[in-house]
């Protein structure tokens, strides 16, 4: 039976999380109280129906959340592959949101900023045995599930490989491995006929790598990720993600990443995503 367990701060996306990993076909329960779960996953695993099954777990556990650490030692002992999912974002991003949903925090009564505080040290134990942090300060709800896609839409001890283009305008990607910088480029932002399209463009993708500069990186960059996957994969990584950076997220890092996926297709089942690609155009 896979298990993801989904968990952390009330406001960062874990209803999104459940509901992407429904249309993957897991069995997925909410707050389902600790000492129930080990009996839960028996009963579904003596059905037969389904091999995957997703548990929120978070702070509503109250007291249960002491013995969090021993039921997931349990689950693996007995063979279950398990994944902790943990989602957070920033104070400012968490406050923004329960304003706008006009929600109530859980454990706030007038200071929702000490009870966000409250929260995170009550999670700290599943921080602890997170196997991925997504950070959703700056994410959408389209954007959370596709990294849900990503990361829990293949068979287990497939590694999973993301190609993500993103602008350094709007931060660096949480997830990101290996990070890589091609703001070096020449920019097709400052040229007329080219600045209204993105690297998915032909003559954009043509005037990023038309260059001495954009062949070179491109030959050395494939050089580095072919090296370091099959070592990731030793490792025992079930999910690598190679961010390529520009700017704005629109031209260079898109017709980068989109070259490095035609190079690297035949070698590697990628997922190639563009973080940034719609957020407006920008030097």
């Amino acid at each position: 039976m896979r298990i993801v367990v989904v968990t952390g701060v009330s406001g960062a996306g874990k209803s999104t999380a459940v509901r992407a990993l429904e249309d993957l076909d897991f069995f997925c329960v909410d707050n389902l109280p600790l000492p129930l779960a080990e009996k839960f996953i028996e009963l579904i695993s003596a059905q037969g129906e389904t091999n995957k099954a997703a548990l929120v777990m978070d702070a509503r556990e109250g007291d249960f959340l002491a013995g969090v650490g021993a039921v997931l030692r349990d689950l693996k002992a007995k063979g279950h592959p398990v994944e902790v999912l943990y989602l957070d974002a920033s104070d400012d991003a968490l406050v923004r949101r329960f304003s706008e949903t006009r929600r109530r925090h859980p454990f706030a009564d007038d200071d929702l900023r000490a009870a966000i505080v409250k929260e995170r040290a009550m999670l700290q134990e599943l921080h602890d045995e997170a196997s991925a942090v997504v950070d959703t300060t700056r994410l959408n709800v389209h954007q959370l599930k596709g990294i849900i896609q990503e990361r829990y839409g293949r068979a287990t001890g497939a590694l999973s490989v993301t190609l993500l283009s993103f602008g350094y305008k709007y931060g660096l990607p949480a997830e990101a491995d290996i990070v890589l910088d091609v703001r070096f480029l020449p920019n097709p932002y400052f040229v007329d006929a080219l600045t209204a399209h993105t690297g998915l463009d032909q003559d954009v993708a043509k005037y990023v790598m038309g260059t001495d500069d954009g062949v070179e990186f491109t030959k050395r960059a494939e050089e580095l990720i072919a090296f370091s996957l099959p070592r990731f994969e030793r490792e025992g990584k079930a999910y690598v993600t190679i961010a390529v950076g520009c700017t704005g997220g629109r031209h260079r890092s898109v017709a980068v990443a989109e070259e490095l996926a035609r190079r690297l297709s035949p070698r590697w089942a990628l997922t190639v995503r563009h973080r940034d690609l719609d957020r407006g155009a920008v030097p």
